[in-house]
């Protein structure tokens, strides 16, 4: 039988991505959908102002939309799939924990805490076993497991491919869709004819959660990794496409053919949503491009190019969907691994 699920933050750009991806899913059964005071009571049809590029699947756009309170949820709902703006998730998705359900969330709170999973399934899946030590610590009968943002996902992946030739220092640039910001979150005034070389926040998260991915877990404690990472992010008027620009450097020598070879053999896993394979790596010197690129792996894989040597290491770049393998797709892997390893 599908694991019955439910989506926090329902009526939002990545909750309807989540609505997208999960409908069809085998293993997930669409039971719950909540959102803001005032979109409960309605339907879901009524309460959402749907933006993704298909039509809003029949069953779902009948159901009723609930408040986001635990009590407001059916017991029986075992998976809860989170895209709550974080001041919101901060506060809710501890409660829903508590109340014993199991949260995949997207939401940027609690990911750096030290005792919650932050979790690409083909990187670091090992850290899922976080919660062993988050439910013993907290006494939670749920648990919770984050994705990173969309930015690190795109890159991260990469330098994992590379890792066992030492990462010493990264540094990338992003280039980052207006999707990132949500419908409301970048005006036409603002963006069209202009770049704009500044993301609140968000340079952070890339030098920080990079780290704790790419860290070790020796089954009681995180530690993260030692390279050092700077990072700077800029909004580009593309749609949908985080494309990064990345120079490292390593403690042995690394070639633009050696790093090519360790892109394309990284190994994907074998869970629904994650590609093969997870790393495509163009020859051509252009690619990728978000337009043309964005797509492989049905949104899910990560795309690379530009192998290049450099006075300051290797460079390349990347390239991810950001709202589908840098959001809602993510959280459905994360998703799909709890189910893998026996937290559902």
């Amino acid at each position: 039988m599908a694991v019955r699920v439910g989506v926090l933050g329902a009526t939002g750009a990545v909750g309807q991505r989540l609505i997208q991806l999960l409908e069809p899913h085998p293993d997930f059964d669409i039971a719950a959908l909540t959102a803001s005071d005032s979109s409960a009571g309605k339907t879901y049809r009524q309460a959402a102002k749907w933006r993704v590029d298909s039509p809003i699947p029949t069953d779902i756009g009948e159901m009723t939309v609930t408040a986001t309170e635990p009590g407001e949820v059916p017991d029986d709902v075992d998976l809860l799939f989170s895209s709550l703006p974080s001041s919101i998730g901060a506060e809710v998705e501890p409660a829903f924990c508590e109340a014993g359900y199991v949260v995949s969330s997207n939401s940027s709170n609690s990911r750096m805490a030290e005792d919650v999973p932050l979790v690409i399934p083909e990187i670091n899946a090992d850290h899922l076993d976080l919660l062993e030590v988050q439910r013993d610590e907290r006494g939670w009968d749920g648990a919770l497991v984050k994705n990173p943002n969309c930015s690190t996902i795109t890159f991260v992946p990469t330098l994992a491919a590379i890792a066992e030739y030492g990462l010493e220092k990264v540094h990338v640039s992003t280039l980052q869709a207006v999707s990132g910001a949500g419908y409301d979150g970048v005006s036409s005034m603002e963006i069209i004819d202009n770049a704009i070389p500044y993301i609140g926040s968000e340079e952070d998260k890339l030098e920080t959660e990079s780290r704790k991915l790419l860290g070790e877990f020796d089954g009681a404690e995180l530690s993260h990794n030692g390279m050092s990472v700077s990072a700077s992010c800029n909004r580009i008027p593309t749609i949908d496409g985080h494309l990064e620009n990345v120079w490292v450097e390593t403690e042995d020598e690394l070639t633009p053919a050696d790093a090519a070879e360790a892109m394309r053999a990284f190994p994907s896993l074998d869970l629904r949503s994650s590609p093969e394979p997870l790393i495509h790596v163009f020859d051509e010197p252009d690619r990728p491009q978000p337009r043309m690129d964005r797509t492989v792996g049905d949104g899910m894989a990560i795309a690379a190019g530009g192998l290049q040597e450099t006075p300051f290491g290797l460079q390349y770049n990347c390239l991810a969907h950001n709202t589908i393998r840098g959001a809602a797709g993510a959280s459905v892997l994360n998703g799909e691994l709890l189910l893998e390893n026996g937290y559902l």
